[in-house]
């Protein structure tokens, strides 16, 4: 008789979802159900809204990624006033959009990823966490706690809010940035950037070699990948074209306003949350294992894979090392971890860079701005995958529509592909431990959803 394995909640993870993983007579896999359990109200919420209030509305989709929600809204509604947003508070925005990224990598490489690696993934339970952490390895816990610490409240001593952002404006930013606050803030990214670089050499040392048959085997699939290029082909977290690569390497760029000639949604019956596909590469839908249609990944990886260049010199090298170690694109859902520590450096720098750029402190900050009816598609890179805002308004400013894809949305499938791959190879003959759990787990937490 068959039996039913469930994985609910799963832990270390940002979101909520569990497993379904139903067993054959023979006990081997005969099939493995990823239920995501995320409603995508605010899509009604903010419908009759004044647009300029859904910038600070929208960023309590996520918790833990306020800003860049905050950031595409406030896109979209400078393309449905069309607005001119001015160049100090296009950059103040592109900065803070990078700051955001450095605590959150932080965030889920050592708190959510990190117990799996640096306790072992057949640890017990009850240390395979942050405290366990603690324990194991004291000194490298206190400063992943002071650098965290430190990446938020540089956020907040300038911008006033950083887990529900409102600085960002339409036609700019909310207010200027002093000289005083330029020299510390350039202080603090240096220091997270001695960090970062610290972060790439303990995990290509200590952690990655270790699990290297782990990272080319668990939850690998075949799949295309998107995200967001400036027009030179580099990694760019807040503005530029989106490109949608096929699993052969090939691709197509196109502006985000375009994104429904290029992407599709596929509702199905066991997620609220609708799984997009590439509806332009004209093959439909499947998350068959040996021939899925449609399927692409974001993300980190995705980022890392589409570049054709990193435009900061030390993320660069990082990823000159990759692809000469896994290709280009890297397939491998483990690489996640690694793609995660390389944007961790680019993040850093690109703040470094952005702050060193003398129009940072120009006190003309926004543009006037008239609300009117129009169409705005904003989107930016979140650390979880592009993401994009599609509002319309009516002819006093207020939302008639709205249409938001999120990062993990787009890897909903990918997600779910992950954890069949991994319980049809670790469970065998109705053999199962908490490791093989472990593991399973693993290859839902690589994509941080």
């Amino acid at each position: 008789m068959g039996r039913k394995i469930n994985i609910q909640p799963l832990s270390r993870i940002e979101g909520h979802a569990s497993i379904e993983i139903n067993l054959d007579d023979s006990g081997n896999v005969k099939e493995a159900i990823t239920h995501f359990s995320s409603i995508r109200g605010f899509e009604k919420y903010v419908e009759g809204k004044p647009a300029e209030e859904v910038t600070r509305i929208v960023t309590r989709i996520c918790g833990i990624c306020p800003w860049h929600h905050h950031m595409a809204s406030v896109k979209a509604v400078d393309g449905c006033f069309g607005a001119k947003v001015a160049p100090a508070g296009h950059i103040l925005r592109e900065c803070m959009q990078n700051m955001a990224h450095i605590n959150d990598k932080i965030l889920h490489f050592y708190f959510l990823a990190a117990p799996d690696f640096v306790m072992g993934p057949d640890a017990d339970y009850s240390v395979r966490n942050i405290i366990g952490i603690v324990g194991a390895a004291p000194d490298l816990a206190k400063r992943v706690v002071q650098m965290r610490q430190l990446s938020q409240m540089m956020m907040e001593k300038f911008a006033g809010r950083v887990i529900h952002p409102i600085a960002g404006v339409p036609g700019g930013f909310s207010k200027p940035m002093s000289e005083s606050q330029k020299k510390e803030l350039v202080e603090n990214t240096k220091e997270l950037l001695g960090f970062a670089k610290f972060s790439m050499k303990y995990a290509k040392e200590e952690i990655f070699p270790k699990y290297l048959d782990l990272v080319t085997t668990l939850g690998t699939i075949t799949t295309g990948f998107i995200g967001t290029v400036d027009d030179k082909g580099s990694l760019n977290f807040y503005d530029g074209k989106l490109r949608l690569m096929k699993p052969d390497g090939s691709y197509d760029d196109f502006d985000d306003s375009d994104y429904l000639d290029y992407i599709s949604e596929h509702p199905v019956d066991v997620s609220y949350g609708k799984y997009p596909y590439a509806k332009s590469w004209n093959e439909g839908f499947s998350m068959d294992l040996d021939a899925p249609k449609g399927i692409y990944r974001s993300n980190c990886l995705a980022r890392i894979n589409i570049c054709d260049q990193i435009s900061t010199p030390l993320a660069q090298a990082e990823l000159e090392e990759f692809r000469k170690n896994f290709g280009r694109p890297a397939q491998q859902t483990l690489l996640y971890h690694w793609a995660r520590l390389i944007e961790l450096v680019y993040a850093c720098e690109k703040t470094l860079e952005l702050l060193n750029d003398s129009s940072i402190t120009d006190q003309k900050t926004r543009n006037d701005v008239t609300p009117k009816g129009g169409r705005g598609v904003g989107h930016v890179e979140a650390p979880r995958g592009t993401l994009i805002h599609d509002y319309t308004t009516d002819e006093n400013g207020c939302i008639k529509s709205a249409n938001m894809i999120v990062g993990t949305t787009h890897n909903l499938a990918p997600i779910s592909m992950s954890v069949e791959q991994s319980a049809r190879m670790l469970i065998k003959d109705g053999n199962i431990d908490e490791t093989i759990l472990n593991k399973i787990e693993m290859s839902v937490r690589a994509y941080d959803p």
